[in-house]
């Protein structure tokens, strides 16, 4: 069985659908995002998460923001761009067909 943070090939999927729902949000509250929604099976970890925030923000997908919250602790938050928008269409109709071929696959074996 697969290990709940193993989401080889879903991870752009997920942090860009996070992000068009939720614009605004800093990494850690995108795992726990993540994590929620899924009913705790999907985890990302901080070492998985952050490089491909940054992979991402260079492809032109998301933009970021360093702010300061009212603590005094620096923040930098995410939001998805027009390109972002597109590469999530993109991404979804990928998982829709792996998805779809994966299922049957799985009815004929």
């Amino acid at each position: 069985m697969a290990k709940p943070d193993s989401l080889q090939g879903s991870m752009d999927l997920l942090v860009l659908k996070i992000l068009s729902r939720r614009p605004g949000l800093h990494g850690y509250a995108i795992m726990s995002a993540i994590q929620d929604i899924s009913g705790e099976v999907l985890r990302v970890e901080e070492g998985s998460l952050y490089p491909a925030l940054h992979r991402m923000e260079e492809a032109g997908w998301i933009r970021a923001e360093w702010i300061t919250k009212d603590t005094g602790r620096r923040a930098r938050l995410y939001e998805l761009t027009a390109a972002g928008k597109k590469q999530l269409g993109m991404e979804e109709s990928r998982w829709q067909a792996v998805t779809l071929a994966v299922n049957r696959v799985l009815r004929e074996a």
